[in-house]
């Protein structure tokens, strides 16, 4: 097929080199560069799944690894059954030769799923139906009828029935410094931390460098950022103490700073192309004496009535995917915003070539410098207004525009319909604080920006964060924050330092509106259909039955409503949830508080943690150095741990009561010989004895007394019992 709303030019991919791909059956093209959602939009497809609880129909919604929607199945022809991949998203996924993906959660299609009769019966459904609903009439209904149906109808893609093939491994390493995220303030971090000899990790999560900067190019010490880029990375990889993970994540943060991040080291290569013994999947095992958090931000989506048809996507993953990939994202779309540096990303959109219909802004008084050099445009804008319905159900068709009241609670007029098949939205953004979370530090609320920002670092693990994690958006101030935090955090562990922070202009933009509970032409509690977690479905109105049923704990609200709980772990629903919930509850946000975020910070394979522990080498067969002669003295053996223990000695006839019998005789009329080989010891001695082996066990070894003696329960980072 043709790829017939890809750009005529622009973009980062090579259109020198394009890839055939099937999707849902059907054969498409895109280029080298390309993600599968971007090529899947460049052929005009936007409806890639449906949703969990009702089966709505559901498109792209962002441009990474936040991607709550875009679910797919890889590998699914059944010659490569073997690699077959579930629940992938579409957003991360690397454009490859031959690559073979399919929607999830539908059936016959996605098209036409007969389980979109729930969207009809979703009265029914509401939040925690499933923890009242089937207790009766009679209580043996769960377990024969019930159960079964939902737990077949539970689930989204489908796994491997075949042996991976693949190869995985674990890698172990220490670094002085280890900086997650390569945008600006990332890069500008790891420049600093290896201007001296410090040891310094950079991991980032695409197959380039450079975060924002690839789809928002600019000018950084006097030169276009790309050429800073590339001069940066080749700075970096000429010191022989910076090590570059590329398309790789911080997965985990566990004690004193040890991190576990997943590498996909050939994903990106055409199925079966790897060479042999290459690694497929990586987990690198780091300690790392300080980190330096440069992960970025994600955008939150607006709150309206159907936010959650096929075509409506955040602005910025909209810019990304014209800028980035060069897609034309429909023939006409609408802008819709609550704050004023939405407006760059509508601006370079146009500027690229595609055309908007019409910027809808909630804001009262629409200004700022973004906002005023969009002006300049033919395009027309919208103050004090709202979307108050989405035309269209596979796919936007158009919107319905309405005026706001004074107070922002109800519509001023009954609104017009502007046509339009896209819808790109602009909710604010919240700093990404889950792996500073993770290291058991505390978060603190910015009114201003209206996110959770990072708190006093852990003192167990030591960090820094910087740039947009940090809740700094500017980029001459996200660089300046990297670059001196890379300093600091080098400095920290006693490594020399040098060079100054890269300079760029910074741009000041406008105020925010935030509007948690906008009105529509169905309000959220009278069957609108507004979405603030799409993944698993959940509505404001379920928030609201929440706190009615008494659920009142924002986890508690979590876990009734499933609130956060899917892959994507309220990446982009977090904040809308927590404002919601603040003006239903008539409560402050810092007061309501906000869930736990818990590893992987991103859904990883099986294979990952498993590495080449399988087969043979699941639970290795460890024998003592007698080992050959139990053998040919008939020993029968007995599994003691991962020991092959000898038992007895069975003569013929003789079963187990009547060889321990005949042995202990021996034993106490003559002489035994007794294996205890498998009692090893290592010696641990010196001062800090006790607190190396508190460290290690769960018992308290600092309290034992000279000459005294215990059993320890010795366990991993994740808590399983190693000894």
């Amino acid at each position: 097929m043709t790829q017939k709303f890809r750009l005529s030019e622009g973009g980062r991919i090579d259109r020198s080199q394009p890839r055939k791909f099937k999707f849902n059956g059907d054969t498409y093209e895109g280029y080298a560069g390309d993600t599968l959602a971007s090529a899947l939009l460049a052929n005009g497809v936007h409806l890639v799944g449906r949703g969990f609880k009702y089966h709505r129909p559901r498109g792209i919604t962002t441009a990474g690894h936040e991607e709550p929607n875009a679910l797919v199945d890889l590998n699914v022809d059944k010659t490569q059954d073997a690699r077959r991949e579930a629940n992938v998203r579409a957003t991360v996924v690397e454009l490859i030769e031959g690559l073979t993906a399919e929607s999830v959660n539908a059936f016959p299609n996605v098209r036409l799923d007969v389980g979109a009769v729930n969207q009809l019966l979703s009265r029914f459904f509401p939040a925690g139906f499933y923890y009242k609903t089937f207790m009766g009439p009679i209580a043996a209904f769960w377990t024969k009828i019930y159960e079964p149906v939902i737990r077949k109808a539970a689930g989204l893609g489908k796994s491997a029935k075949e042996t991976d093939p693949d190869r995985y491994e674990f890698q172990y390493g220490h670094c002085d410094v280890l900086i997650a995220g390569g945008g600006p303030a990332g890069l500008a971090a790891a420049l600093a931390a290896a201007s001296g000899d410090a040891r310094v990790m950079l991991v980032d999560d695409g197959p380039e460098l450079g975060g924002t900067l690839l789809a928002d190019p600019t000018v950084i010490d006097g030169k276009a950022s790309d050429e800073w880029i590339a001069e940066a990375r080749t700075t970096l990889e000429a010191s022989p103490n910076v090590t570059i993970l590329s398309r790789s994540s911080v997965v985990s943060w566990w004690d004193h700073n040890f991190l576990n991040i997943w590498e996909r080291c050939t994903d990106h290569l055409p199925v079966g192309s790897a060479e042999p013994f290459q690694s497929r999947q990586k987990l690198h095992r780091v300690r790392a004496k300080q980190v330096v958090l440069a992960q970025g931000a994600f955008e939150r989506p607006m709150l309206f009535n159907n936010n959650d048809r096929p075509g409506t996507m955040l602005a910025s993953a909209a810019r990304t995917y014209v800028t980035r990939y060069g897609v034309k994202l429909g023939n006409k779309g609408v802008f819709y915003t609550n704050n004023d540096a939405a407006y760059a990303d509508a601006l370079a959109m146009v500027e690229a070539g595609q055309p908007l219909a019409a910027v809808i802004d909630l804001r009262e008084i629409a200004d700022g410098p973004n906002t005023d050099a969009f002006k300049e445009t033919s395009v027309p804008i919208y103050i004090n207004s709202v979307i108050a319905d989405v035309k269209g159900n596979q796919r936007v068709k158009g919107v319905i525009a309405s005026g706001l009241t004074s107070d922002g609670k109800a519509l001023a007029d009954d609104g017009h319909e502007i046509e339009c098949d896209f819808i790109a939205m602009a909710g604010g953004w919240s700093p990404n604080v889950q792996l500073h979370s993770q290291s058991t530090a505390k978060v603190k609320w910015d009114e201003a920006l209206g996110a959770f920002v990072p708190g006093v670092p852990s003192k167990v693990n030591p960090s820094l964060s910087v740039g947009a994690c940090n809740g700094t958006f500017g980029l001459a101030s996200a660089l300046t924050e990297g670059f001196e935090a890379g300093l600091k955090a080098a400095q920290a562990v006693g490594k020399s330092t040098s060079g100054e922070a890269p300079e760029a202009a910074d741009q000041e933009v406008g105020p925010h509106r935030w509007l948690w509970l906008p009105p529509g032409k169905k309000t959220y509690d009278k069957g609108g259909k507004f979405f603030v977690d799409y993944q698993n479905d959940v509505k404001i109105d379920d928030l609201a039955l929440a706190q009615r049923e008494n659920f009142v704990s924002v986890e508690h609200t979590k876990r009734y409503t499933t609130l956060g709980m899917a892959t994507d772990q309220g990446k982009t629903s977090n904040i809308n949830a927590l404002g919601a919930l603040s003006q239903i509850t008539g409560k402050q946000v810092p007061e309501i508080g906000t869930t736990t975020f818990r590893p992987p910070y991103v859904p990883t394979t099986f294979m990952t943690y498993v590495g080449r522990e399988v087969d043979e080498f699941f639970d290795v067969t460890r024998t003592t150095p007698m080992h050959s002669w139990h053998v040919e003295n008939g020993a029968a053996f007995e599994p003691v741990g991962q020991w092959n223990r000898a038992w007895y000695y069975p003569k013929d006839g003789e079963d187990m009561d009547a060889a321990v019998q005949r042995e202990s005789k021996a034993v106490r009329d003559q002489v035994g010989v007794l294996d205890a080989s498998t009692l090893g010891k290592i010696s641990v001695v010196g001062p800090d004895a006790g607190e190396f082996l508190n460290r290690i066990y769960t018992n308290a070894w600092k309290k034992l007394a000279p000459g005294k003696c215990r059993y320890g329960l010795m366990l991993n980072e994740a808590g399983m019992i190693v000894d």
